[in-house]
């Protein structure tokens, strides 16, 4: 289906409608005083067009916080621009692996690429993941959206083939926590991947700035540049450009830390209240985000909507269907209000 939560080009804003309390959108709840006080610093600025200092700047902050040369970063008017980019490099054959966030396939679809789903079973980990031998692009994400699963790197790295590019959505990997020893970022590929991957990131879901767009990828000098032919000059605002910079620097790292291990905690207490009310949680969540198989979900969202919550559907993902719920995590107090809610209405529904 095509159309209304199953249609691909739907986001969890869709149901985040105001007055609702939002666990449908899986961002923080607001930028951090560093990071608005760099924002409106620049607003007097804006009369100017984006300089290439500005620019420069943003790349050297990305380059540093992953170890890597300035002409491995391409900045993004939000990570869904990369996915946007990936038809400039000619792919004959493009394999997604699924469940995952639907803009790649919308991107590569639009664009006339022959796709192939590799839709992995439940509980979606991707070691015995079989992709077709002829597919020259692969993309999939880490951790991924909705599953909130987090992929062994050393997993990712198996797919590589010559003549293949491996693509992974890294939009959540800074606030993801190794489980046994509390490092940061486990499993991302930002300083580490090869030649023939790109790594695409986000700062607007850790730092509460989906409205602005920002981001970046990385890779190899060669892949950027036949991403970037025919580009539009002054991709970035210069917003933006001051958002990424100090995102990405050593406050904002500090801070994305911080952020990971509230998490943490947060999603500890979401899985625990849902188990004791009977919510299956459909696999180990690594993100912001816990993902519930529900009976009579469709009229559980819509109960809640009237309750005055939203709740994201996974209807729209492939590999999923409409009983899957998306709940982003949120503090203790707000989690419990929405866990009372749903066990009541499931009562009455008779999940």
């Amino acid at each position: 289906m095509t159309s209304g939560l199953f249609a691909r080009a739907r986001h969890g804003d869709a149901d985040a409608e105001p007055g609702l309390v939002d666990f449908a959108v899986n961002v923080r709840s607001g930028p951090p005083d560093f990071v608005r006080d760099a924002i409106v610093e620049r607003v007097c600025d804006l009369a100017a067009y984006p300089s290439a200092a500005d620019e420069a700047r943003a790349v050297e902050a990305v380059a540093e916080a992953h170890g890597r040369g300035t002409d491995e970063v391409l900045l993004l008017a939000g990570a869904a621009e990369g996915f946007e980019l990936l038809p400039r490099l000619r792919p004959a054959h493009a394999a997604l692996i699924q469940p995952s966030f639907t803009e790649p396939e919308l991107a590569l679809r639009a664009a006339g690429i022959p796709i192939t789903d590799v839709v992995l079973a439940a509980p979606w980990e991707l070691e015995h993941v079989q992709v077709p031998d002829d597919a020259d692009l692969v993309v999939l994400g880490n951790p991924t959206n909705p599953t909130s699963v987090l992929h062994r790197s050393a997993t990712i790295e198996r797919l590589r083939r010559a003549g293949r590019t491996i693509v992974v959505d890294e939009a959540f990997a800074d606030i993801t926590l190794d489980a046994m020893t509390g490092r940061h970022e486990p499993e991302s590929m930002a300083s580490s991947a090869g030649p023939d991957t790109i790594v695409i990131r986000s700062v607007t879901k850790t730092f509460g700035l989906a409205g602005l767009r920002a981001g970046y990828l990385l890779a190899a000098p060669e892949i950027i540049a036949r991403l970037t032919v025919g580009r539009r000059p002054w991709p970035l605002g210069t917003l933006a450009l001051a958002a990424i910079t100090v995102c990405v620097g050593p406050r904002g790292q500090k801070y994305a830390r911080a952020q990971a291990h509230q998490i943490a905690e947060d999603r500890a207490d979401m899985v625990t209240q849902l188990a004791a009310s009977g919510f299956d949680i459909c696999a180990q969540p690594r993100a912001s985000y816990v993902l519930l198989e529900v009976p009579g979900a469709r009229q559980l969202k819509q109960r809640l909507r009237e309750r005055g919550f939203a709740v994201r559907s996974a209807a729209n993902f492939v590999g999923l269907d409409d009983r899957h719920l998306r709940l982003a995590v949120r503090d203790p107090v707000t989690t419990g209000a929405l866990v009372e809610a749903m066990a009541l209405l499931g009562e009455e529904i008779g999940r």
